[in-house]
This record gives structure tokens, C-alpha cells and sequence, in this order.
């Protein structure tokens, strides 16, 4: 029985031990990570970004950021630990090694007489005759007695000197740290041990392996479902024009689970006459487009017209529960966005090339829902190709502030940018009519905006040129410079109610045959795992070159000063296609930005395979864009498609451009060749640089 209070006692012990092992290392990886994170998020400080609240750190927000679910699962185990410390601290004095002069009052060593007078003095404190208290007739018998015995038989007392017990050696002896109740229940302690392990050791791991397969099987680990990936994948057309892209990416599981309560009819009606415009509806056919719209999935309707009401900026109509529905559309749209980008760019055809137009579609669709500006604003209007959009992404400009700077000769967004501090301050408070605060706040927003320069180059690794069946491996040096002189910073998105951080999609890309070659995802908010990812990249690259080790020290190094400087390294590899001169086109679109994006020129020529394996070698031109069309594939694709303009185009002018591209096809020649091409522009933002080898 001792032994099995004994046993009982020391469970605290074990369930301490068991919290402790995980919760203690990953407390300690936990406070690293949060000491490694900047104490200063970089965002945009004008008005409108400061009266949106977002960054706002108030004191709801402080403890909404740390009441997560693990930051309080972290907080109660260690309250937990705490009273099972507090426990295990006042039950220890009940588990205590006997001790014989410790129970007497006396230091080891001590006398016969100092042993008597100590007994003499506790029994007149404990005895049964002296104390009718049960708990002192109980410790006198176990604990004095049994002392007073051990030192003063001479057997008892060399046996506790010798081995630490008055009754000599004891044999080894096991117990389970596991409450009484557990072990002696009416004598059935076998079998409620038996369910103790049962529970704990089988059925526990069980039920948290179903869970973490039913969400795996469920999810990817982007945490999109698989469900919107199989819609997105069956979708995605290569004709897919931008216009048409929202019919898909609202078409996300996530956005269909969405509820749709019967009180919504009502504000969607008149959300539907607000942003009626914009929904793409045939105006001769009015009635019938409208009852058409109306006809499809409730939650289909509900996600575009909050999304449309998004990009209008007409959200102030919209009741609590749409409100909520909203936010919800809205947080998940950049991370359904990157999975449609991934869609696009997969590899389709049997060259293993992606979807040009619609990738390009995916972006603009991102740009406007960051900035919350209506995708009919991409149109060419007002004698510029690119729209207005560009301009209403600026803090208090609007339709008749772009009109009134159109009369002075500003007609494009690269026109005001182009401008002077003084003649653009003149502008805007003169003819848009802006306070000098208002001005200063399109002058920040100015600054953060980004440019950025951009160098490819293609070759095939080890061989002085490409050849046909090559794999070609593309680097793209990406560099990008702002006014403020920051690199990795939050765009300015007032509108838009949550963090978002700029992302950058590189595509070498053939715009006459709409092939994606290469694609790959860049950031340029973690510096410390550029770096990695380019000293990686740059010493793979050197050693596959048979170069010395101070050759790939030095190149490494100078990698690691170009990312350090603002630069990222983009890798990618394509296979080599039939002999011939290509002219490819590099694009870097930004997710977040409008009017940032950057496209180069890329030529390169492809030489026949010879069979002694002699090569001749043949350096690309470098220069601008060529945008009426160069040498394409043996064979004429089905469709072709238009270089990449706003993307919002007429039909007639698509039709006009296809087929005079198609006249000008010419036959490809074979050869062999490297590509290089150098561009600068406006951009922000990367990740970590690595090859995108689908």
C-alpha cells in the first residue's frame, strides 16, 4: 500500500515532465522567431493609410495579434506547468525518505543518550497515553518508534549505516506514477490500467492522426482547398481574357461555402444596381443578362457582387452581416490569387509551357482588388493605353482629377511620375485643386512606389551556346529601387483591410504563341533567405562550371552584395526548342501595384544539334521591346495572341493583330545561341530566388 501511495505521489512528477519535454524548447524557438522580427513593420504613412486603421496598434488590436489559438494553448499549458509545480512542492513533504535522525531532531552520529533523551522528548509530545490525537498515535508508531528502534539496535543500526534501511538491503522495486484511483478500483486495477493505455497510447494518437488527414486530404499546404484547385485547373483556358478571369476565381470552394441567408436578398438588390456597370452585362439584352446573373449559384452572385462593391469602393451600403462576408471574401483573395497564378503558368502544353494571357489577367485582377480600383478603369481612355487605374490608386484622385491634368498634357501615369517635385506640387495644387497635405501625401505614396531594373540572360550551362533539345537555364537579376530608399516594404492599400505584402511574378514568356517558358515567384521582404537562396544558386552554377574555389568564393560574395543592395536572383530552366531565332519577352509583374510592371525583350537563337557535337556560337541582341511581331515556331499555333498591352483590348483590334502577326510568320533557322537582355523599371518586393523547374 506504501508503495502504491508512493507510486501515486510521483504521478504530478511524470505529467510535469511529460508537458515540460515539448513546451520548453518550443517556447524558447518561439521567443527567437518573435526577437528575429522587425519592431517596425514598413508601411505606407500617408493620411488615407493612417485614418484606415490598418496599422493602427491599439490595444484591442495588441491583444487580438497575441490571443491566437497557440499563443493561448503555449499560455495555459505553462499555467498548468505552474500548478503542478505549486502541487508537487506541498506533496513532497509527504513523500519522505526515512530518515531516522532526521525524525528524532538529531545530526547523524549522534549518542546513545542523545538518542534516548530525543525519544523521551517526542513521546511525550506523540504518545498514545500523552496525545489521544489519531495523527500523533500514527506518526509515533511509524516514524518515532521505528526510529528509535533502527539506532538503537545494534543489527537495525549497522544495517541503515550500511545500507541506508534498518532491515538491510532492499530489492529493487518498480511502480507506475499513476493516480490510486487508477490502480486499485475494487481490485480491477488490471483492466483500468488497461483502458488508461488504451485510451492514452492508442486511441488518442488515433483521433489526432483522423484529424490532421481529414484536413490534409482536405487542404494543400498553401491551406487552399483541393477542391478550388480542381475548379481553377478545369477553368483556366489559354484564351482566358482578363475580363473573364473573375468568372473563375470566384468560382473557389472557399467562396462557395460562404452562407447565404435570406435577409442578404434585399442589400445584394441594390448592391447589383450600384455595380451593375462593371459586371460585364450585355446592355441590348439587358433584362435577359440580368436574369442570367440572378440564375447562377447564390454564393457565386454574393462573392462577385462583394467584390465588385470592393473595387467600386461602395462597400459603406452594406449591412453587418455582409460586412462580415466581405472581409472574409477579402482575406482570402491574394492567397486563391496565387493559386489561379499557379493555374496559369503550370505546364500545359506538350513543350511543358504555360498560359500567357491569363496569367497576365490573374495579375491585373490582384493589382485592382489590392488597390480597390474597378477593372473597367484599365481601358485605354482618354489617349492613354493604360487607363485610369494607374492614377486612382494615388490618395484623393478621381475620375475628374485625371480629366483636369489631362488638359496639361499629363495623360499618362509615367507622365506625372516623370515630373519634377516642383511642377508636379504646382499641379496638383493649382489644377486638381490639393492642399499642400494632400500633396505631400501623394508625394509619399509616390516615393514608396517602386522601379525596377531587370537583366536576363540565357545559356546553357558548360557550352558556349544553346542548341536545340538544350536545357537552358535562365538568371534574371532583379533590382529595385524606391524614392524613400527602402526595399521590402507594405504597398500603400488603404482600402484593402489587411496586410499585404508586395509579391512579383518574373515570366519569360513567347506573346505571339502565348507559351509561359519560364515563371517564378519573387519577394523581396526576406533579405536572409535571398541571400541563401542566390549563395546557393551562384556556388550550384560555378561547380557545374568546373570553376575554382576562390572563382565561386568571389562570385558567391558578389551574389550576396547585389542582394544586400536590393537586387534578387531569379533561376529557372526551359528545354531548348527547334533551331531557330525566338524572341521571347521577360515580364515582372507585380501582385499589388498597378502601372509597375516591367517587360523586356529577350532574343535568342537556337542552332541544329550537329553530330560531332561542335557548336557556333551566337550572342542576342539587346534593346527595347519589339512589339510588331519576329521569327516564331515552325508550325502556326490554332490561335495566336496579342503582345501584352492593359489586356483589355476589342475584339475586332485582337482579331486585326492576330492575323497580321500570322502573315509575318516566317520559318525558323537552326543554331545555337545565348540570350541577354537589360531593362529598367518600377516594382517592389521579391522572395527568396530559386529555380522554378516544373
Amino acid at each position: 500500500m506504501a508503495a502504491s501511495e508512493e507510486n501515486s505521489g510521483l504521478f504530478p512528477i511524470f505529467i510535469l515532465t511529460i508537458i515540460a519535454l515539448p513546451l520548453v524548447p518550443y517556447t524558447i524557438l518561439k521567443l527567437c522567431r518573435a526577437a528575429s522580427k522587425k519592431a517596425k513593420s514598413i508601411h505606407c504613412e500617408c493620411s488615407v493609410c493612417s485614418r484606415s486603421g490598418k496599422y493602427r496598434k491599439s490595444i484591442i488590436k495588441r491583444i487580438s495579434n497575441l490571443s491566437t489559438c497557440s499563443n493561448m494553448t503555449l499560455v495555459l499549458l505553462w499555467v498548468i506547468m505552474g500548478v503542478l509545480v505549486y502541487y508537487i512542492k506541498h506533496i513532497s513533504r509527504e513523500i519522505q525518505v526515512f530518515e531516522p535522525f532526521g525524525i528524532l531532531g538529531l545530526e547523524p552520529g549522534a549518542s546513545d543518550s542523545e538518542i534516548k533523551k530525543a525519544y523521551r522528548r517526542l513521546s511525550i509530545q506523540y504518545h498514545p497515553d500523552k496525545n489521544p490525537d489519531p495523527d500523533a498515535n500514527k506518526y509515533f508508531v511509524e516514524y518515532i518508534s521505528k526510529a528509535y528502534q533502527a539506532l538503537t539496535d545494534p543489527i537495525s543500526r549497522e544495517n541503515f549505516e550500511k545500507y541506508g534501511h534498518p532491515d538491510g538491503r532492499q530489492g529493487f522495486q518498480m511502480g507506475i506514477a499513476l493516480p490510486q484511483f487508477l490502480l486499485n478500483i475494487d481490485g480491477a486495477s488490471g483492466g483500468i490500467l488497461l483502458l488508461w493505455i488504451v485510451g492514452v497510447c492508442i486511441l488518442l494518437p488515433l483521433v489526432i492522426a483522423v484529424v490532421y488527414l481529414s484536413r490534409s486530404s482536405k487542404y494543400t499546404g498553401n491551406y487552399v482547398m483541393h477542391q478550388t484547385l480542381s475548379a481553377y485547373y478545369y477553368f483556366m483556358k489559354p484564351s482566358l481574357a482578363p475580363s473573364k478571369v473573375m468568372d473563375v476565381f470566384i468560382k473557389a470552394a472557399e467562396y462557395m461555402e460562404i452562407p447565404v441567408r435570406r435577409p442578404d436578398g434585399e442589400p445584394l438588390q441594390k448592391l447589383f444596381m450600384l455595380v451593375r456597370s462593371e459586371l460585364n452585362l450585355d446592355l441590348k439584352n439587358i433584362k435577359q443578362e440580368q436574369a442570367k446573373f440572378w440564375k447562377q449559384h447564390p454564393a457565386l452572385v454574393k462573392t462577385e457582387l462583394l467584390i465588385q462593391a470592393h473595387l467600386t469602393r461602395e462597400t459603406s451600403a452594406l449591412s453587418p452581416e455582409l460586412q462580415r462576408d466581405f472581409k472574409r471574401v477579402l482575406e482570402l483573395a491574394p492567397r486563391l490569387l496565387e493559386e489561379l497564378m499557379k493555374m496559369a503558368v503550370i505546364p500545359r502544353t506538350a513543350q511543358g509551357h504555360g498560359w500567357l494571357r491569363p496569367a497576365i489577367g490573374v495579375v491585373e485582377l490582384s493589382q485592382c482588388i489590392i488597390q480597390a480600383v474597378p477593372l473597367s478603369a484599365r481601358k485605354a481612355a482618354g489617349g492613354s493605353a493604360e487607363g485610369t487605374a494607374s492614377f486612382l490608386q494615388l490618395p484623393y484622385f478621381n475620375e475628374a482629377i485625371i480629366k483636369k491634368i489631362a488638359r496639361k498634357k499629363v495623360r499618362t501615369f509615367q507622365d506625372l511620375q516623370d515630373m519634377s517635385l516642383q511642377d508636379r506640387a504646382e499641379l496638383l495644387s493649382q489644377v486638381a485643386g490639393f492642399s499642400a497635405a494632400e500633396v505631400q501625401d501623394v508625394e509619399r505614396v509616390l516615393e514608396m512606389m517602386p522601379h525596377i531594373t531587370v537583366e536576363v540572360t540565357c545559356a546553357t550551362e558548360g557550352e558556349e551556346g544553346i542548341q536545340e533539345g538544350d536545357v537552358v537555364t535562365v538568371q534574371a537579376w532583379v533590382t529595385l529601387k524606391r524614392g524613400s530608399g527602402l526595399i521590402g516594404v507594405l504597398p500603400h492599400a488603404p482600402h484593402y483591410p489587411f496586410h499585404k505584402e508586395e509579391n512579383w511574378w518574373f515570366l519569360l514568356a513567347d506573346s505571339n504563341s502565348n507559351n509561359v517558358w519560364c515563371s517564378q515567384k519573387v519577394s523581396f521582404m526576406d533579405e536572409a533567405a535571398a541571400i541563401t537562396a542566390a549563395s546557393k544558386a551562384i556556388e550550384e552554377t560555378m561547380e557545374g562550371l568546373g570553376s575554382s574555389p576562390k572563382e565561386t568564393s568571389n562570385a558567391v560574395r558578389e551574389a550576396v552584395d547585389k542582394v544586400k543592395g536590393g537586387s534578387r536572383l531569379v533561376m529557372g530552366k526551359f528545354q531548348a526548342m527547334a533551331e531557330g531565332n525566338y524572341n521571347l519577352t521577360s515580364y515582372l509583374l507585380c501582385d499589388s501595384w498597378i502601372g509597375c510592371d516591367k517587360k523586356t525583350s529577350v532574343k535568342v537563337k537556337v542552332l541544329k544539334r550537329t553530330r560531332a557535337g561542335t557548336r557556333g556560337v551566337h550572342v542576342a541582341e539587346e534593346g527595347p521591346i519589339v512589339e510588331d511581331g519576329a521569327e516564331e515556331e515552325e508550325e502556326i499555333e490554332e490561335e495566336e495572341y496579342d503582345d501584352y498591352e492593359s489586356e483589355y483590348s476589342e475584339d475586332e483590334e485582337d482579331k486585326q493583330d492576330t492575323n497580321n502577326k500570322a502573315g509575318k510568320h516566317n520559318t525558323n533557322k537552326k543554331g545555337i545561341a545565348n540570350g541577354k537582355a537589360h531593362g529598367n523599371g518600377t516594382q517592389s518586393s521579391s522572395e527568396g530566388s530559386g529555380s522554378d523547374e516544373e
